[in-house]
């Protein structure tokens, strides 16, 4: 018990810290107005994740790099083009607050490990997650700036500045860092740093659900059976955005032939999503943040099983081959 508990400690700190941001929303509605320490947070998450990063997966993935573009392309082009549908029955604010969910980069903190776990190709989910997060500060603008200008008042400007500072330098500060000397201090204080990030992350989670709180109290008061429905459609809508995503990029690396190791990569790589700057973005541009805390729940959940499933397929078929093995070697 005490072990299972242990081995899910982050999902259930994320539903312990949404629940008290969100009950105690109007005590902590002024942390809010406090832009420069979720900055502050963000930058510090960057940071901690992106000096762990190894180089040599950077080579790696250079070796066969059609695998990376292809993940790379599905989780800035494909995503938001599967999302851009949606608006067609999503209210306005909760539309807006998946699409930035689309839009934002594939997350450092838990692509790779689902890769990892899986038995696909970590290195892919890597330089995904390197590239589109240092290309997210020209993919988030132009997409807001194209589909979402009438809900947002945040100049294309101000999210570029935020983005380069919150993203991008910690980014190129920290394999500067690495390449410095730094490289095996990181790797071997990987676990800590990446507790350190996991706190960050879980302070985002409670200025989400704090802004959050303050959507679900809007709508609650204007009409709460509807409220309701909306939340069902968003669920489904991001279950479903996520899932295919996912399958297609699978897929589409099987099109192009690429090994199993790296459909797994793409596949996950493709339709992950990073909680940090999704906040961040949300917030600053006025759209409900319950389609990013969403679609972060949904995806740990259903990448966990799926990780799972391709662990016990490659297990069985592992064991498969050792026993035809033997009985070829029984015969001779």
């Amino acid at each position: 018990m005490w072990a299972r508990l242990k081995s899910h400690w982050f999902l259930i700190s994320l539903v312990l810290v949404f629940v008290i941001g969100f009950f105690a929303s109007e005590a902590l509605t002024p942390l809010l107005e406090m832009t420069t320490l979720r900055s502050a947070i963000v930058f510090a998450v960057m940071g901690s994740m992106g000096i762990t990063l190894p180089a040599h997966s950077v080579r790696q993935s250079l070796r066969k790099p059609l695998p990376t573009l292809l993940a790379i392309a599905i989780n800035i082009v494909v995503v938001p083009m599967m999302c851009w549908p949606m608006r067609a029955y999503l209210p306005a604010p909760i539309f807006g607050g998946l699409f930035v969910a689309s839009l934002v980069p594939c997350t450092l903190a838990s692509a790779a490990v689902w890769t990892r776990k899986a038995g696909g190709n970590e290195s892919i989910a890597l330089m995904t997650t390197v590239v589109t997060n240092l290309a997210c500060i020209a993919v988030v603008p132009i997409g807001v700036a194209l589909v979402l200008a009438k809900t947002t008042e945040l100049s294309v400007t101000d999210q570029v500045w935020n983005l380069t500072l919150v993203v991008v330098i910690p980014i190129v500060l920290t394999q500067t860092m690495r390449m410095a000397g730094l490289a095996e201090w990181a790797d071997r204080q990987k676990f800590r740093l990446s507790f350190l990030a996991q706190l960050g992350i879980l302070s985002m989670v409670g200025f989400g659900s704090i802004a959050s709180a303050m959507v679900v109290r809007e709508a609650m008061q204007e009409n709460a059976s509807l409220f309701g429905l909306q939340i069902g459609q968003l669920f489904v809508s991001v279950a479903m955005l996520h899932v295919a995503a996912l399958v297609f990029g699978v897929f589409a690396a099987r099109v192009v032939r690429a090994d199993r190791e790296s459909q797994i990569a793409v596949g996950i790589a493709g339709s992950q999503k990073t909680l940090t700057i999704g906040l961040q973005i949300a917030i600053d541009c006025g759209v409900s943040v319950i389609p990013m805390l969403m679609y972060h729940f949904t995806q740990l959940v259903i990448d966990t099983m799926i990780a799972s499933h391709w662990t016990n397929a490659s297990k069985s078929k592992t064991n498969s081959n050792e026993e035809t093995s033997a009985s070829l070697r029984k015969g001779v």
